[in-house]
């Protein structure tokens, strides 16, 4: 096992956040659950990390702005005494045609994908540059690089998006002297809470457009992060993981 670090996931008691989370606890991290919501909600979620040998908390901040990043990490690092694992996944979906999309709608989008990513990884640099090393994976989406046409029922969304995934391949090439690898995971279709929203027919639809068939899991997600933070991908920065079943191959 390696070495005991610190990992931050935004957006971590729930959904995908949450499996990260879990999945990097039992790599051996101490881990920083972020959420900005449900008090009550989140402390349900923290209990499932009791079985674990390693430190679990959770942190409430709205990362969708400069002060409650640095809010995050400021305590994270003060209750854990490091920062090693920076995983951006707070990201709200939002379906909304451009021309439907009001003012408030689309800052809410930008500010919640692509602005904590911003305000997360600068405030988590500060702390990496200092130690001179630490892993940041942020969490895109899969539409942004393998869609044919563009995504013209939730366009706020698929551009915050892709504005992560320029932002982790500028961050790969400035933070690498320093020590520092940046990376991000592109999910697929991937079965989490949201999912009740839809159709039967819709899910059935989508399934059968995956070439290995089914959803992916939160799970699926988790073990590309797990490998990405790792020592295991020490030669890896600037990489976009598609996890997809092999759609859009």
């Amino acid at each position: 096992m390696e070495l005991r670090r610190v990992a931050i996931i935004t957006g971590g008691t729930k959904g995908i956040g949450k499996a990260i989370a879990y999945r990097l606890a039992q790599d051996g991290r101490d881990v920083v659950l972020n959420y900005h919501g449900d008090d009550e909600a989140a402390q349900s979620a923290l209990r499932e990390f009791e079985s674990l040998p390693m430190k679990a908390m959770t942190v409430k901040a709205d990362v969708s702005t400069s002060d409650g990043a640095s809010h995050l990490i400021e305590t994270a690092v003060k209750q854990l005494g490091s920062l090693d694992i920076l995983v951006n996944n707070v990201g709200p979906f939002l379906v909304r045609a451009l021309y439907d999309t009001t003012d408030d709608e689309w800052r809410r989008t930008l500010d919640s994908n692509l602005g904590s990513v911003f305000y997360c990884s600068r405030a988590a640099l500060r702390v990496m540059r200092e130690r001179r090393g630490g892993s940041i994976i942020n969490i895109g989406a899969l539409n942004v690089e393998h869609s044919p046409i563009g995504v013209f029922e939730a366009p706020a969304y698929y551009i915050a998006k892709s504005g992560v995934i320029m932002l982790t391949r500028s961050l790969a090439r400035s933070e690498a002297p320093w020590g520092i690898r940046v990376n991000a995971v592109n999910p697929g279709f991937i079965e989490t809470e949201s999912y009740d929203q839809y159709r039967a027919e819709d899910k059935a639809a989508w399934t059968r457009m995956i070439p290995l068939g089914g959803l992916g899991t939160p799970d699926d997600i988790a073990e590309a992060v797990s490998y990405l933070a790792s020592e295991r991908a020490r030669y890896v920065t600037g990489t976009v993981l598609h996890v997809h079943g092999g759609l859009w191959v």
